[in-house]
């Protein structure tokens, strides 16, 4: 299926947003991952109730956690994220003949996975454990690394699509998409019994963190201005 033309911007992001995004999102990620370290109690009694609530489900439900395992090992599996965003990185190449647009986005999404796995090993916190469990996962369990992944290559997309332009139509599309991902492979997570729900909310903080930082790195370099 053909791609749909990239023209030049319609409208270029409006200046400080990005900033503002970032420096709303700091604080509240700051806060999870500090309340996750030293276990706050109240936490971990929610994350506790919600996991063993959906956990019953999962079990009680094979068909829907069959469906689930599906969207969260193929479709929303961080390889599959990355693949898309280096599909659309080749594409943005073609189609304009430069480096730096790619450059810029895979760094950011090199970043977002070092932060990921940094924290991971730093606060090392242990996955949900199930005497009968529908699934398994490896390695710490904060931030989820789906979560935060589906989140800087959804929303970086996002970006490039404003930034460059793209129709209405198309943006509108997108961000359904974006929204249905991110919110998507977060709920089969828990689902899943593979992380607690705030692994899942620290990784969409994170992720929308990671991103925000890129977009302000950007207005910074180039001002208002395409790449």
């Amino acid at each position: 299926m053909r791609s749909p033309p990239v023209d030049p911007p319609l409208r270029t992001p409006t200046p400080g947003t990005a900033a503002l995004t970032a420096a709303v999102l700091a604080p509240p990620s700051v806060l999870l991952l500090l309340l996750v370290t030293f276990s706050w109690r109240p936490l971990l009694a929610l994350d506790g109730d919600i996991a063993r609530t959906t956990h019953r489900w999962a079990v009680d439900e094979p068909g829907v956690t069959h469906a689930v395992r599906v969207l969260t090992d193929w479709v929303w599996d961080p390889w599959t994220m990355r693949a898309l965003g280096a599909l659309v990185v080749v594409r943005l190449v073609r189609r304009r003949s430069t480096w730096w647009p790619a450059l810029w986005v895979t760094a950011a999404g090199v970043l977002g996975t070092v932060v990921q796995q940094s924290l991971k090993a730093a606060v090392g916190r242990a996955r949900p454990v199930w005497p009968d469990p529908v699934d398994s996962a490896h390695y710490a369990a904060f931030p989820s690394g789906h979560a935060m992944t589906a989140t800087v290559v959804c929303g970086l997309l996002l970006w490039l699509l404003q930034l460059y332009g793209a129709g209405r139509a198309l943006r509108r599309t997108a961000l359904a998409l974006a929204v249905t991902s991110v919110l998507g492979v977060g709920l089969t997570r828990v689902w899943l019994g593979v992380h607690w729900p705030s692994d899942v909310l620290g990784g969409w903080l994170l992720g929308a963190l990671v991103v925000a930082l890129t977009v302000v790195a950007h207005e910074r370099r180039f001002g208002s201005k395409r790449a």
